[in-house]
Parts: C-alpha cells; sequence; structure tokens
C-alpha cells in the first residue's frame, strides 16, 4: 500500500535504484582511473577564460535532467548491450589520444565512456529521453580555440570593409590592418573566439529549450553564430574608427577594452534573443517528450551486472595496453651523450657569436657541442633524447625544437628541406643562422611533424622502441646574406646514417 502511495514522478520507486547505483559506480570508476584527464579538463575550465563558461555546463545538465524528471519517472530503465559500443568507441579514442600525444582525442574519450555508461544502464528509452542532455555534455570537452587564424582572418576583413565604408583609408595584409593613423593587429585576444565557443553552448541550450520546430531551433544555432563573428568585427571597426577620429591608438585601446569588457556581451546576448523571442514555439510546460512514444512496451533487458562488467572490461582495457607496450618497448637511456667522430671535424669550444641552444622541455638527455672544420666554419649539434613520449614531454609540440617560446631567438622562415629532415630559419638581434632537424622514432627517420606523431602512435600502440631522438644541427650564416647552408649540408654527410647516432644515442646499440 505505501509503494502505491508514492507519487509518480519518484524515480526510485519505479525500479531506478539499482540502475543509478550501478551507474553511479560506473562514472565513479571512470572518472578515477582516467583521473589525470578529468583534472585536466577542470583545470582549463578554471585557468583559461576561454572555457570559464564551462564551468556552469554541470549545473545546466542537472537542470536539464530535473526539468524531464517527470517524464523520466514513466520510464522503465534496462540495461542495453549497444550502449557498449559507445564506452568502447570512448575508450578507443582515449587510447589514440593517449598514443598520440592528443588531448582533445582523450578528453572526448572520456566524455564518450561516461555518455555510453548512461545509455548502457539505463536503455534505450530513457537515453532517448535524455537525448539533449546527452548531446549537450559534448559542450564539456575544451575544443574551438582551433578557429583563432580563421577568425582572426574574419575580423580583420570585416574590420577593413566596414572602415572602407565609413572613409577611412585602410590597407589589409593578413591579420594587420594599416591606416593614417596607425598600424593595427587582430590579435588572438580579439579573435572572439571566446564568446564564439560560449555562445554557441548558449545557442544550442536556448534552441532546445524554446523551441520545437528544428527548422527554427537550426535557423537560432546559425543565427547564435553569425551575429558574434559579425558582431567582432564591428568592435574591432570600431576601435580602429575611434583611433582614427580622436588620433589616440591608446584611448581606442582602452574604449575596445570597456565595450568589449562587459558592454560587447550583454549587446550581442540581448539583439539574439530578441530575433528569436517572437519566433519561441514552445510552451513553458510543455512536456518534454511523450513516454508512451518512446517505451510503449515494458523492454527487453539485459542482465545489469553483466553490462556494468562490459564497462568494465572496456575502460580497463586500452590502460593495460598501453602499460604493457610500454613496459615491453622500455630501455634505459645512456647517463651521457656520447659524441660522434665526424671526419675532418673537431670538437672546440664556444665561439664568441650569439650562444644558441634547442628547447625540449621533459627531455631525459640533451647535448650539445661545436664542431670546426679546416675551413674555419663552425656548426652546432645537438643530440636530445627522450626514453619515451607523454604530455608535455615530446619530441614535437608546442614550444619543442630550435627555438624557445619568448626567447633570444625567433622562428623566421622555412628553408629546403634536406632528406629526412626540416630546415628553418631563426634570428636575434639581427643574427641569422638556419637549422637542419632530424628525428628519430621507433624505425623512422624525418623532418615531419605529422610523422613523428604517427610513429609514436604505431610504437605506442603495437610495440617497439619508446625512445624518441631529435637531432639538429645548425650555424650563423657567415655574413649578411651568406647562408650557411653549405657547411650544414657538409657537416650532415660527414656525421653518416643519422638514424645509427639516433640510436647510439638512446643507447640501442
Amino acid at each position: 500500500m505505501t509503494a502505491l502511495a508514492l507519487p509518480r514522478t519518484s524515480v526510485l520507486a519505479l525500479g531506478w535504484r539499482p540502475h543509478l547505483l550501478v551507474l553511479a559506480f560506473a562514472a565513479a570508476a571512470i572518472l578515477l582511473l582516467f583521473y589525470h584527464d578529468a583534472e585536466a579538463i577542470a583545470a582549463i575550465w578554471w585557468n583559461s577564460s576561454t572555457f570559464n563558461h564551462c564551468l556552469l555546463i554541470p549545473f545546466i545538465l542537472w537542470w536539464l535532467v530535473a526539468q524531464r524528471r517527470r517524464e523520466l519517472a514513466q520510464l522503465t530503465p534496462a540495461a542495453w548491450w549497444p550502449g557498449l559500443l559507445l564506452v568502447g568507441a570512448g575508450a578507443l579514442g582515449w587510447m589514440l589520444g593517449e598514443a598520440g600525444g592528443v588531448a582533445f582525442a582523450r578528453h572526448l574519450g572520456l566524455l564518450f565512456m561516461l555518455q555510453g555508461s548512461v545509455i548502457a544502464l539505463l536503455g534505450k528509452a530513457v537515453a532517448r529521453g535524455l537525448a539533449f542532455p546527452l548531446f549537450y555534455a559534448l559542450f564539456l570537452v575544451p575544443a574551438g580555440e582551433e578557429l583563432v587564424p580563421a577568425m582572426q582572418t574574419v575580423t580583420a576583413q570585416i574590420a577593413s570593409f566596414l572602415l572602407s565604408l565609413t572613409g577611412v583609408t585602410a590597407h589589409l595584409e593578413g591579420i594587420f590592418i594599416t591606416t593614417p593613423t596607425g598600424y593595427f593587429e587582430v590579435a588572438e585576444a580579439c579573435a572572439g573566439v571566446k564568446f564564439l565557443i560560449a555562445m554557441a553552448a548558449f545557442g544550442a541550450l536556448v534552441a532546445n529549450v524554446c523551441f520545437r520546430s528544428w527548422k527554427r531551433r537550426l535557423a537560432f544555432i546559425g543565427v547564435s553564430l553569425a551575429v558574434p563573428i559579425f558582431a567582432n568585427g564591428v568592435r574591432a571597426w570600431l576601435t580602429i574608427y575611434v583611433a582614427h577620429r580622436t588620433g589616440s591608438v591608446d584611448l581606442a585601446a582602452g574604449f575596445d577594452h570597456v565595450v568589449y569588457g562587459g558592454i560587447f556581451f550583454a549587446v550581442v546576448i540581448a539583439i539574439i534573443l530578441a530575433l528569436g523571442w517572437r519566433f519561441f514555439d514552445r510552451g513553458v510546460n510543455e512536456p518534454w517528450f511523450d513516454p508512451k512514444t518512446l517505451q510503449p512496451e515494458a523492454p527487453r533487458a539485459a542482465r545489469l551486472n553483466a553490462v556494468a562488467g562490459g564497462i568494465v572490461g572496456l575502460i580497463v582495457a586500452p590502460v593495460a595496453w598501453l602499460f604493457l607496450v610500454s613496459a615491453s618497448g622500455a630501455h634505459p637511456v645512456p647517463a651521457e651523450i656520447a659524441l660522434p667522430d665526424v671526419p675532418g671535424w673537431q670538437i672546440v669550444p664556444q665561439g664568441q657569436g650569439r650562444p644558441w641552444q634547442p628547447h625540449f622541455a621533459g627531455a631525459d638527455r640533451i647535448r650539445l657541442a661545436h664542431f670546426r672544420d679546416a675551413k674555419g666554419r663552425t656548426v652546432d649539434l645537438a643530440i636530445v633524447v627522450f626514453a619515451s613520449q607523454s604530455e608535455g614531454r615530446e619530441l614535437v609540440g608546442f614550444g619543442q625544437g630550435a627555438v624557445q617560446p619568448e626567447g633570444a631567438w625567433a622562428w623566421t622562415a622555412n628553408a629546403g628541406a634536406p632528406p629526412d629532415g626540416r630546415a628553418e630559419r631563426i634570428a636575434s638581434n639581427g643574427v641569422a643562422r638556419e637549422v637542419l632537424s632530424f628525428y628519430r622514432v621507433g624505425d623512422v627517420l624525418t623532418g615531419s611533424g605529422i610523422e613523428v606523431k604517427l610513429a609514436t602512435l604505431k610504437t605506442r600502440l603495437l610495440g617497439g622502441p619508446q625512445r624518441a631522438v631529435a637531432i639538429l644541427v645548425s650555424a650563423e650564416d657567415s655574413a649578411a646574406g651568406v647562408s650557411a647552408r653549405p657547411a650544414l649540408d657538409d657537416f650532415v654527410r660527414a656525421l653518416g646514417p643519422l638514424d645509427r647516432l639516433a640510436d647510439r644515442a638512446a643507447g640501442l646499440n
């Protein structure tokens, strides 16, 4: 009698309790096993202004589920084997991301594992009822900063066009705009990507909450993306226009910070809501879905414990596999890198020129030496060894290579690549030098960052030596306009097979 008296909205009274408990344990197991990735995602939310809005999304998800509670209470949860496909896809994606050093793949894989667990443990009907909250959870993954270069270009083009319409002479070159007042750059912070990413999440939420028609939903999302892009161009134009009219770049910059800091966001959101308000077609108290349509009859359920066991097996498998492969291919690196004997070249102390050293954060060994030949030409040789690669300890990545970020030397241009390598020119206070870089991963010798990533992925998935080696050869131009490339090419030929040199440096032969 007591059970019959429970309200229809009490999900625990309708057989939900065991499914929710198992789901809670599965989610906890996933978050604990992939704790470092979950922590990294949360750190990005907290520390990156681009993704500060993600801190609100867990609360929005809770609200979205709570809004559907009455309809969900009329469904019967049932374990569903096909949900394991998404768990497996997430585990595979995480493994590929971990092996290849791609954070986005790991983070998306973690979310897929959580979403798949919901589908597998609560069933098809419940998953359909939670379709939008499950989809909206994708906004938890910090992604989208890759759009910065494209948004810089679009913003500069819009600003330049508006300047021409308002009678301001402007010359556009890439992301740089020159006017009679000054020289303006559409910097990364001015690209508008932060607001665009937040508006994508806002637009998707409003489209679901306020619209029933799919055409209207898609139209609203389109407006939510288009208006911020155009408005950011207007903001850039207005900043330059103020500078042109006042003759003060500093005043315009201050105006830009005030407008962009608060007023801009509020005005754009108000415009978008005003455009969509009269087209809202969903009632405030309208049901989110029809339970009888989603579950017309009692479901045929799989065994809850068996499906939960499948989840555990799928999430543990990639971690165990990568650990076993890494252990089998691990080799201790020598305590010190032995320098090669180079015919025709002798090791000499560092000269009087501007010092140079490559930057490889997390490397296990770095050795730099200076060589001179009979013609008096001086070449620098750097050998870098990683016993294994992981995030932050990678052969190829941001800040890794011939120049250190914010360091004394800066990249200026690529040069003609040597066989199995890459070439680039760098400069410092008017001094120029060329650098040849060769990377050794697995059985591959290359100068391509993409090939390095693929070789790393292969060795971490299929086994083989986990070491990674970089060999860099560099020299200053002997005079203005006189390239050091002939000396570098002669030195590389004298070094002999670079793959053998890399393997010896890593202690493999």
